[in-house]
């Protein structure tokens, strides 16, 4: 019997604790904080942000798992994942949030694959269509 392994069994990088980065970080692959870093954070794949791990930035990426401390605008193309450990303030845009009793989330929620500009409609745009 073959198992699938879920893309955070599968770490290509990792910033261990104790670690202090600042600056724009940008990569390929599923990468692992559980150090302090301070910027933005960019990847089409996988970011999970671990337990010990203080993340004040801008994120976007395809899934994030948090289970640590995040300050920042977090955006997701595929799923946020907030665990019991995890704490976010700031804004989360994302077409899936799984969060687990016990998870802290204080900001703005945005569930949508479009962007906010795009899906917003005055009432006069919506009644024209309406069909009557």
């Amino acid at each position: 019997m073959k198992f699938r392994l879920r893309p955070s069994d599968q770490v290509s990088g990792f910033l261990d604790k104790g670690t202090n980065i600042t600056g724009e970080l940008e990569f390929a692959g599923t990468l692992r904080i559980d150090g302090n870093f301070h910027g933005s954070i960019s990847t089409a794949d996988t970011l999970i942000i671990g337990e010990h791990a203080m993340v004040h930035a801008d994120i976007r990426a395809a899934e994030i798992e948090i289970h640590g401390q995040v300050f920042g605008t977090v955006t997701a193309t595929r799923r946020i994942e907030i665990s019991v450990t995890g704490r976010v303030k700031g804004d989360i845009h994302t077409p899936a949030l799984t969060m687990t009793p016990g998870a802290v989330f204080d900001g703005r929620l945005q569930m949508s694959e479009e962007r906010a500009e795009e899906t917003t409609m005055s009432a006069s745009e919506k009644q024209s269509a309406t069909p009557q």
